[in-house]
């Protein structure tokens, strides 16, 4: 299992699939008990439309998604919807939709359309560098110290969404700078290995954790740990069947995702079976 680590870009991708997978599943945890699943989605692909436009106007493949992203991620930071028949996830759907369409048609402007479009979707980690994984590095090494630093105001906020507390007037620092860390860790971690990993680095290691589970201690390291497996089985499995990469990390996450849910149930049934025989 370790023979892929013999070639060098094989390691530069297993390091960045653990920078930018470690620190997403943390994210993950606050997004999912939020309820807000598409932001990952909505703001990845809106940094790609960053890009597509970049592309198309010849000018700002780095700054324009940076821009584009960081200003969506404050607009849906200050959202307030007073109507209880509309929830947040509609509204980012709705802007997910939008620079889905947008994206694919700059695309389909470019010379390799089809290859452009599926390096939106699934990155190409294997051809990742030491420039990309240092900057990438700095940025998300920032960003954890800042969840370090500040990790109990950022969970009595996401507690503050799960047990509908939360107050809305106007401005609120914490939450606007946890939607600034989402923005920036999606850029640069889409940049490199696409939409859908970083979605499921997002989503899947953190509703794993929660199935498994109590404590946000316990919740953060479950959700590290199925990070780390995902990023060295899904590379040994592009590595030795010759599949794409971030291809095959999505479908052991997705693998792990179903073993963890098979033992919540079967747990769930003998917890059942005894209250009933009892």
């Amino acid at each position: 299992m370790f023979e892929m680590f013999s070639l060098n870009f094989m390691v530069q991708a297993f390091i960045i699939s653990l920078i930018t997978g470690l620190f997403l599943s943390y994210l993950g945890i606050h997004v999912v008990g939020r309820g807000i699943v598409f932001v990952d989605l909505a703001l990845g692909q809106i940094s790609s439309f960053g890009g597509a436009f970049a592309a198309f106007v010849g000018y700002g493949l780095t700054t324009v998604p940076l821009v584009f992203t960081l200003l969506v991620a404050l607009l849906i930071s200050m959202i307030d919807i007073r109507d209880k028949r509309l929830k947040l996830e509609a509204i980012i759907g709705i802007i997910y939709a939008f620079s889905s369409a947008a994206t694919v048609m700059l695309i389909s402007k470019t010379p390799h359309g089809d290859s452009d479009i599926q390096a939106v979707l699934f990155g190409d980690i294997l051809s990742v560098n030491i420039q990309q994984i240092t900057i990438t590095g700095i940025i998300f090494s920032v960003l954890a110290l800042m969840h370090i630093i500040f990790q109990k105001k950022f969970f009595e906020l996401t507690s503050s969404f799960e047990t509908n507390r939360i107050v809305k007037n106007g401005f609120n620092l914490w939450n606007f700078l946890f939607y600034v860390s989402i923005g920036l860790s999606i850029v640069f971690a889409v940049k490199i290995s696409g939409v859908i990993p970083v979605f499921s680095f997002l989503i899947i290691p953190s509703v794993c954790a929660i199935m498994l589970a109590g404590s946000n201690k316990a919740v953060i390291i479950i959700a590290m740990f199925v990070s780390f497996l995902g990023s060295f089985l899904g590379l040994n499995v592009s590595f030795h069947f010759d599949f794409p990469a971030g291809s095959s990390i999505v479908a052991v996450l997705g693998s792990i995702f179903i073993l963890v849910s098979a033992i919540s149930l079967t747990k769930r049934f003998l917890l059942k079976k005894d209250k009933i025989t009892s």
